[in-house]
């Protein structure tokens, strides 16, 4: 009995936050939610997220030049699939000691001492499940996703589109989607924002932002679909898509 209590105890202490929250605890492994996504989600629907071109299995865009014209940066990487972190690595990625200042484990081989996304990832397991967590990737053209970078959701005066008609616009740090998703992005947001509590997902000038997004793109089947997917393979509820 008194080994069960200290089990119990012991795991409160080690990880608060993976006993309160709601998010990923059955995957560590981004790549392995990658593969899930694509074989176990989106097997039948493949569309790319923010322009809506199709994709094979082998994660190759069929680049239409009524949806999509590719930008000259990174123009290598517009006839594949890369699966997009909506909420960024670095957003959350920010809140963890492991990040910002490195950690007694993260010295490569040459003994220089690292940090950032490869350290958190080494070490920290939380930050593992939230990389991981399938609710908030999605599958976007890689150059559409590297020029994203990791820039805020935001509506953005006129219309600099970088992507002929794709109606996705990136400027001055910011990006603003198509109508279509918007509200897909600010469900996948109160998400990780529940599920993860006290990691900084949403500030409260993009709170707003997002329950307007919310209420003018309503749910739609294939969100919904999506969500219950994706509960079947990780085992957690989206309660922002019901």
């Amino acid at each position: 009995m008194r080994i069960l209590k200290a089990i119990l105890f012991l795991s409160l202490i080690l990880f608060p936050a993976l006993s309160i929250a709601g998010g990923n605890t059955t995957n560590d492994s981004f790549n392995k939610a990658k593969k899930r996504l694509l074989n176990q989600v989106y097997y039948d629907h493949r569309e790319t997220f923010y322009c809506g071109c199709p994709f094979t299995m082998k994660k190759k865009v069929g680049l239409q030049a009524d949806k999509f014209s590719p930008s000259t940066k990174y123009r290598k990487r517009a006839d594949r699939i890369e699966w997009e972190h909506v909420v960024p690595a670095q957003s959350f990625g920010q809140s963890f000691r492991e990040w910002r200042n490195g950690d007694p484990a993260c010295v490569d081989k040459k003994g220089k001492a690292f940090k950032g996304r490869n350290c958190a990832q080494k070490v920290n397991m939380e930050y593992r499940y939230m990389q991981a967590d399938m609710y908030n990737l999605v599958p976007a053209i890689g150059q559409v996703n590297a020029l994203r970078s990791n820039y805020s959701y935001a509506m953005i005066p006129g219309e600099p589109r970088r992507f002929g008609n794709c109606d996705m616009e990136i400027e001055d740090r910011k990006a603003e989607p198509r109508p279509e998703i918007r509200g897909d992005i600010a469900r996948i947001y109160f998400y990780m924002d529940d599920a993860y509590p006290g990691r900084g997902i949403i500030s409260k000038k993009n709170r707003k932002l997002f329950q307007a997004w919310a209420k003018e793109d309503p749910i739609d089947d294939w969100e919904r679909e999506r969500a219950k997917r994706i509960e079947a393979v990780q085992g957690t509820k989206n309660k922002f898509v019901q």
